[in-house]
């Protein structure tokens, strides 16, 4: 409980991701070889990343990039990624339609 209050309290005093499309959807080549071109993943056991809520995707990434967040595949590609790169992709995904049109 005391997990999901400090949670509640860090996404509520974020500020707004100001990411941007275009420089993310140029980021995002690697990222497409598992989550789709589209956002859409054609692999089920990779996730959909359109239309995702930005702050979340932001969260994420930062967690596998910084140890937080442990996936033996998520890890290396996130490493490299700075604040601008993972905001920017945050963007890119958050833009694309979930139900990938």
């Amino acid at each position: 409980m005391k997990k999901l209050a400090v949670l509640i309290a860090m996404c509520v005093a974020m500020p707004a991701v100001a990411g941007d499309i275009a420089a993310g959807k140029a980021k995002s080549a690697t990222c497409a070889a598992c989550h789709g071109a589209n956002g859409i993943s054609q692999i089920p056991m990779y996730p959909n990343l359109a239309g995702q809520k930005e702050q979340y995707l932001v969260l994420q990434m930062k967690a596998f990039r910084d140890g937080e967040r442990k996936n033996m595949v998520m890890a290396p590609m996130a490493k490299p990624l700075s604040d601008d790169d993972i905001a920017n992709l945050s963007a890119y995904y958050a833009s694309l339609d979930p139900a990938g049109k």
